[in-house]
């Protein structure tokens, strides 16, 4: 009976006659034996034992009440808490000051501030200094039960070379949301790559009076997560080239006693030794038993080194990196082969991270992925190579998400950053799922999905939502003046060089003939049946006659609502019409559905996406690409969905086609799997996945004040 009970009241000494093995773990013990209470002494007088034996039963029972109060207020103390959010007071300045300028004025809560506010526990975080922490998924078993917020998609047109403020406007519409009209809500962002933040783009934390504070903290390294999985990408890199030389220069027998060595006199497999051996159908687990023909099957991988898939990584934009031959040091006895450099965060543990729902979901994802064929043509897997475990101690930090804030003091998650180009451009489904449980019901989760709808917001539904099994409510698609008079035949848009008269003077025509862009881009949101709601990102050479027109456009094309946004100058007072639309579109019917069946052949979903989303006539496949498909099928691995590898600057493979081209053939170059993260991957025509620095790098405006320590030049 004692191994089944819960609770224990120990009433005289027999605890010391019963085992610990009696007990079950875990089981709550109240000793209410003589010799620990308080009529333990003595009385020398015989009447004294009635009396005793009844101090002694209400003593156990204050115990059980004590018990039980404690017990209630633990329980009062895991439920769902109403947020007490005192926002910060913004006071826009004109004209509107740089970004850093912007962030550096306000003073951030001090994040431990910010978590108590909206419900976390002090032992759900994890602080990193004043204005960040760590987000324990503990947190999801504690609010299991409670009902999830409504789910938001900002998604975008086709953009220009400079973006049209995706970001800027998932951070002005939760500040309308939560600090104008007192709907608890919660930004998901993307952390910034270093890559484009010294390179051409600059940072993603948004901009003006809309933006993630402190901004340079959230654009420089963060709480370390591209680090750690710089790290882990880059041990299984080294891991490859290291097993390969192994095997080349070693026999069956030396590779056995290494991998399987002799520590005190004992020899024993590891426990990823043990689950290889079961997949290799070896049924035993003492080493000396194994037969020489086992021995050779469990020591050689036999990776096959024209087919490694798997490349190191740095968070830098180095385009000399993109091709490289490893292995000339007279160590490494002339195995020497090309490689290359990605982008970290085109790594597939980028891509892991971002899509998994917990730490056993994540280890196991590390083990799937494939990072090579061996000579007989069968996937070699990271587990393969017993790395497996140490990629997920590297990982175990960076699986939380981490707590920041905007600049009017509500709450932001920022976790995960895969390029919507090369990956599949959504932060993680675990910030999603932990923002959904803090809102309450009634409450915004709003995310963002890099580049065009045709890019992020088709990978977010087929991808991303086929992982959390999460619904949206509305997909708010954010458009700008600039970039629909370039879908209509304006100059070219190039980075770092002044916009021409055309995007600076009122020009209707070129408005309206940009806006098919727009229209494309609404019908590709209702494929997936989800309420839409535009949003006009205004800038200061708009035209009243250019933003009325684009609104009644977007209306007349089957949009919920279309809405001037000036959240950029005005912070989210200027983005509360757009919150009113969100709430009033989350409100409606929604009929999601994702754009195909999984179960279809790899070829037949890409021409679905092809055809249906980016108007191609139809795709074409180069041989490399047909018989890689043709290997995946056999491989078993035909029934993942597809992250589409192509430019975001057209909705073609063709970055200089703007609108809406007609009656292309999309060029599949080749077709590679990310098995871990669970897709597959074609690219479109020539995509690189190592960006290079242009001619005059965001770096040359960075500086830092030795004497104040503070960063200058950041946007």
């Amino acid at each position: 009976q004692l191994r089944h009970a819960d609770l224990v009241v120990f009433g005289s000494t027999k605890p010391d006659d019963i085992p610990v093995s009696w007990i079950k773990p875990g089981a709550t013990i109240i000793s209410c034996a003589r010799d620990l209470l308080s009529e333990k002494c003595n009385y020398g007088q015989q009447n004294n034992l009635a009396a005793e034996k009844t101090v002694g039963s209400l003593a156990v029972a204050m115990r059980m009440q004590n018990m039980v109060k404690n017990m209630e207020r633990w329980i009062q103390s895991q439920q769902y808490r109403k947020w007490d959010l005192h926002c910060l007071k913004l006071q826009p300045l004109s004209p509107v000051p740089s970004d850093i300028e912007i962030s550096r004025a306000q003073s951030p809560k001090a994040v431990d501030v910010l978590a108590k506010e909206i419900g976390l526990l002090t032992d759900e975080i994890e602080i990193y200094g004043q204005t960040k922490a760590k987000v324990r998924l503990s947190l999801l078993e504690r609010l299991k039960d409670q009902p999830d917020g409504k789910y938001v998609l900002v998604a975008g047109i086709t953009p220009t070379p400079l973006g049209e403020g995706k970001s800027t406007v998932t951070v002005g519409l939760v500040q309308a949301l939560t600090a104008h009209l007192n709907i608890n809500s919660f930004a998901c962002l993307r952390q910034p790559s270093q890559g484009p933040t010294f390179g051409v783009k600059g940072g993603a934390a948004g901009g003006g009076y809309a933006q993630v504070i402190p901004m340079e903290e959230f654009n420089l390294h963060l709480t370390g997560d591209i680090h750690a999985i710089t790290a882990a990408n880059n041990l299984l890199a080294a891991a490859i080239d290291a097993r390969i030389l192994h095997e080349n220069t070693q026999s069956d027998k030396s590779l056995y006693n290494r991998l399987v060595p002799v520590v005190n006199g004992v020899r024993g497999f590891s426990a990823i030794q043990l689950a290889r051996l079961r997949r290799l159908g070896i049924i035993k687990t003492d080493p000396e038993t194994l037969t020489e023909e086992e021995i050779s099957k469990f020591v050689r991988l036999d990776i096959d080194p024209s087919t490694i898939t798997w490349q190191r990584v740095v968070d830098t934009n180095d385009r000399f990196l993109r091709k490289i031959t490893v292995g000339q040091a007279n160590t490494e006895k002339g195995f020497v082969r090309q490689a290359q450099f990605d982008i970290a965060v085109a790594s597939e543990i980028m891509a892991i991270l971002a899509l998994t729902t917990s730490l056993q979901d994540m280890k196991e994802r590390l083990g799937k992925m494939v990072v090579a064929n061996d000579k007989k043509g069968e996937p070699v897997t990271a587990e393969d190579l017993g790395v497996t475990g140490a990629l997920a101690v590297l990982m175990k930090d960076a699986i939380k998400p981490t707590l920041m804030q905007t600049l009017e003091g509500t709450p932001v998650f920022v976790h995960a950053g895969p390029f919507a180009n090369i990956a599949h451009g959504n932060s993680s489904v675990l910030a999603d799922k932990i923002a959904l449980k803090l809102v309450g019901e009634k409450g915004f989760v709003v995310t963002e999905a890099g580049f065009g709808a045709d890019i992020g917001m088709e990978k977010f539904f087929n991808i991303k939502c086929r992982a959390s099994g999460l619904v949206p409510s509305v997909v708010v698609l954010v458009a700008t003046v600039r970039a629909l008079k370039m879908h209509g035949g304006g100059p070219n848009v190039t980075a770092g060089a002044p916009l021409k008269k055309e995007y600076t003077e009122e020009n209707l025509q070129l408005v309206a003939d940009g806006c098919c862009n727009l229209q494309k881009q609404i019908q590709i949101t209702q494929l997936f049946g989800v309420p839409v709601v535009v949003a006009l990102n205004v800038f200061k050479t708009d035209s009243p006659a250019e933003v009325d027109l684009v609104c009644k456009i977007a209306k007349e094309s089957g949009a919920f609502d279309a809405v001037p946004c000036n959240h950029w100058s005005a912070g989210g007072r200027g983005a509360i019409k757009l919150a009113q639309a969100v709430e009033k579109a989350a409100n409606q019917k929604n009929s999601f559905k994702y754009l195909y069946s999984l179960e279809l052949p790899i070829v037949e979903k890409i021409r679905i996406i092809a055809q249906k989303v980016y108007g191609a006539q139809d795709i074409e496949l180069s041989p490399t690409a047909q018989s890689q498909v043709d290997r995946y099928t056999r491989q078993g691995f035909g029934n993942l969905p597809i992250c589409m590898a192509k430019t975001h600057l057209s909705l073609s493979h063709r970055p200089e086609r703007k609108g809406v081209p007609t009656g292309f053939i999309l060029p599949i170059s080749d077709v590679r799997a990310s098995i871990g993260a669970g897709f597959i991957y074609p690219l479109v025509g020539t995509m690189s996945t190592m960006p290079g620095l242009p001619t005059r790098p965001c770096f040359y405006d960075i500086d830092l004040d030795p004497i104040t320590e503070q960063v200058k030049g950041l946007f």
